[in-house]
């Protein structure tokens, strides 16, 4: 299959400034359009057609892919699509996305866990080392209500404890201020004084034990640092080796106390943002500002929310009215 993907990475890196995991879902995506193409017996993917792609919008709705997930990957071949236009590969009077409608998206019910839930969710971490780091991360994660890689790429210099607030870069490379309720700062306070210290420890004593030898110790001091490990620049979650926390293994912390909570099949660290959402639009904060605090690039993304709102009042309606 001729799929020009190489090619087509580099085009998202500069005209739409992509994270390297956003980079990776848009691969994903076409991988498994590219796929698709092949069964239909077509080795370069400049000869597809209207065809092919509606075909390849049925056999997701066959598969039983949910309207946004099919929206999503109909989106990465309609850039993928453009990327061949924009390059010449093909002409914009030919691009084989044109007329194609994805399916209309049907309204979502968003979980999220009640300030109860929250609370007992936060009071599972223990005062160990990797308690400390683990209440710390959950506080930020429902805090803040931030993404995933944005907390596993935040740094030190990314914290200001004197005005309130941490800087987080999201998507797109936008970075966005986002204040710290004093529960935050504390719990993050306790995890830079207590726990982060030992974590840091921990790999630098694996580094002197490296073969016990001074002049290999000496190299990887000079590579690794204990400077680079400390210093501002480095980033502010570590994982119990003293290196960088991953996605992977923030997934797992919050796994864990999905299981220690009795709330294993919604705890998630999405939950943990839409909880954040819901709670503020409950005690009357605005869409712009729920906008701005999340990082989406339009606010009619976070009119998704407004139903939490809805569904609550009508509780409250059914429950208290004497002619509900």
């Amino acid at each position: 299959m001729i799929d020009y993907i190489e090619a087509y990475t580099e085009y998202l890196k500069l005209r739409r400034n992509l994270s390297e995991n956003t980079l990776d879902a848009y691969r994903r995506d076409m991988k498994q359009f590219f796929k698709h193409l092949e069964e239909r017996g077509i080795n370069d993917a400049a000869d597809m057609t209207n065809a092919d792609i509606v075909s390849y919008i049925m056999h997701l709705r066959n598969y039983g892919r949910s309207g946004s997930t099919i929206n999503r990957k109909t989106a990465s071949v309609r850039a993928y699509a453009d990327f061949l236009c924009d390059t010449g590969i093909i002409s914009r009077e030919n691009n084989p996305v044109e007329g194609v409608k994805p399916p209309k998206i049907e309204k979502q019910e968003i979980d999220y866990l009640s300030v109860e839930e929250i609370n007992n969710l936060l009071e599972l971490p223990d005062d160990s080392v990797r308690g400390v780091r683990d209440r710390a991360i959950l506080e930020i994660l429902y805090g803040t209500g931030i993404r995933v890689t944005e907390l596993t790429e935040l740094r030190m210099h990314d914290v200001n404890f004197r005005i309130g607030f941490i800087t987080c870069n999201g998507e797109y490379g936008k970075a966005r201020i986002i204040p710290l309720g004093n529960p935050c700062k504390e719990a993050l306070l306790k995890y830079l004084e207590l726990s982060r210290p030992k974590l840091i420890e921990s790999r630098l004593n694996s580094m002197r034990n490296f073969e016990n030898k001074q002049e290999d110790l000496k190299k990887i001091l000079n590579h690794e640092g204990i400077k680079k490990i400390e210093d501002e620049d480095s980033f502010l979650f570590m994982n119990y080796h003293g290196e960088k926390l991953t996605r992977q293994g923030l997934w797992k912390i919050v796994r864990r106390y999905a299981d220690e909570s009795g709330i294993k099949e919604r705890l998630t660290p999405q939950i943990l943002r839409n909880s954040f959402a819901a709670h503020m639009i409950q005690n009357g904060a605005d869409l712009k500002s729920i906008q701005e605090l999340m990082g989406y690039e339009d606010v009619t993304t976070v009119q998704i929310y407004l139903n939490i709102t809805k569904n609550r009042i009508k509780e409250v309606f059914d429950r208290t009215h004497p002619r509900a």
